[in-house]
């Protein structure tokens, strides 16, 4: 079967990625690059450019981007889907600018270094989960769908969603209910949780889906009471946050002077993350405030922000996926990288590694 796929602010992350003079909200003007520079390192970018789309999904980003790319550029794309990944490589064959990597794009590094890529010039990442999953029952991604409790976004690896809950202490299930999907009744779901498997295993996703909803009291507005804990458990299962940190790094070691790091993200924790890694790499000085240094001492920004883009009004009526969807952009400098570029991104404490949960360490996916 067939499912429809709807690229989220298609337009403004392509734009990100090739125009000289582009700019969201917030975007600063600190570092830019005088306008003969940076139009020049525009035209190179589309003319030869190297670039990475880390979520291929569907293929709408990297389309567009083809589209409005020279016949010398050159597009890698990753995902984890291997039905994302038979549409990239029905891609590959008509486009020789294609080159597939199924894998994830914390893989960035060492798969480009792999395929002889010291540097590019854009890397796009579209986080979370696409369309397509979501209405695929048979991923286990939806609570409104009946559906295998699975939730991997690689089918051929790794366990199941139903297969942690199966072992699961409550600790390390509040744990991740409550870091990954900010639930506040947590504790009640995961107590809940434990006292159904007590009887039988939970299987499916409507049966989760219903434990969770008799354990949550409240919930916000329009919202259903398992909406946070299937986001956890996916973010958990997936390893989301862990590989984000490292293709971020990954992003500031790769990308060239001008080159541009765009990254749409679907809630508070993914977009945290993104935000406060680019305003360390822009602001690296400021680790070093209270240091007898003098100004040209100072360390200088590895990036210029170029803000961050919401979907339209417009786009929202067509899509309600694109309602939280966040555009943050980044621009390369001139900059060595001269420190570990891990240093940069927001460090985080992965559930499942606290005292209270160390007992089921072996047990987390890999």
């Amino acid at each position: 079967m067939e499912f429809e796929h709807r690229p989220v602010l298609l337009a403004p992350t392509v734009d990100a990625l090739l125009q000289a003079d582009f700019g969201g909200k917030g975007a600063s003007r600190s570092g830019q690059a005088d306008d003969a520079q940076a139009e020049a390192r525009a035209h190179a970018r589309v003319q030869r450019g190297v670039f990475v789309d880390g979520t291929f999904g569907r293929g709408g980003h990297s389309s567009e981007l083809l589209s409005r790319l020279g016949p010398e550029a050159r597009l890698v794309v990753f995902d984890k889907d291997p039905q994302a990944i038979a549409v990239a490589t029905e891609l590959a064959a008509r486009d020789r600018r294609v080159t597939v990597v199924h894998d994830g794009f914390a893989t960035m590094r060492e798969a480009l270094a792999g395929l002889g890529i010291e540097h590019i010039d854009g890397v796009m990442l579209d986080l979370g989960v696409s369309s397509p999953q979501l209405d695929d029952a048979g991923r286990g991604f939806s609570f409104m769908r009946e559906g295998p409790l699975d939730m991997r976004m690689d089918t051929t690896r790794g366990p199941t969603v139903a297969d942690w809950l199966a072992d699961a202490s409550v600790d390390e299930m509040r744990e991740v209910i409550a870091d990954y999907g900010e639930e506040r009744f947590a504790f009640q779901v995961a107590k809940a949780i434990a006292a159904r498997r007590a009887t039988r295993p939970l299987r499916t996703t409507l049966e989760l889906a219903e434990c969770v909803a008799s354990a949550v009291r409240t919930r916000e507005k329009g919202q259903h009471p398992a909406t946070r804990t299937f986001q956890a458990l996916r973010i958990y299962i997936n390893r989301e946050l862990e590989e984000l940190a490292r293709a971020l790094a990954s992003a500031l070691e790769l990308l060239a002077p001008g080159g541009r790091l765009a990254v749409i993200s679907f809630h508070s924790l993914e977009d945290r993350m993104v935000k406060q890694c680019i305003a360390a790499a822009a602001k690296p000085a400021v680790a070093h405030a209270r240091l007898p240094l003098r100004e040209s001492e100072l360390p200088q920004p590895l990036v210029r922000s170029l803000g961050r883009v919401l979907a339209s009004d417009d786009e929202i009526a067509g899509n309600a996926r694109s309602r939280s969807a966040v555009l943050r952009v980044a621009e390369r400098t001139d900059t060595p990288l001269d420190a570990d570029a891990a240093t940069f991104v927001p460090a985080m404490r992965v559930p499942g590694e606290s005292p209270a949960a160390k007992r089921g360490a072996k047990r987390r996916p890999r």
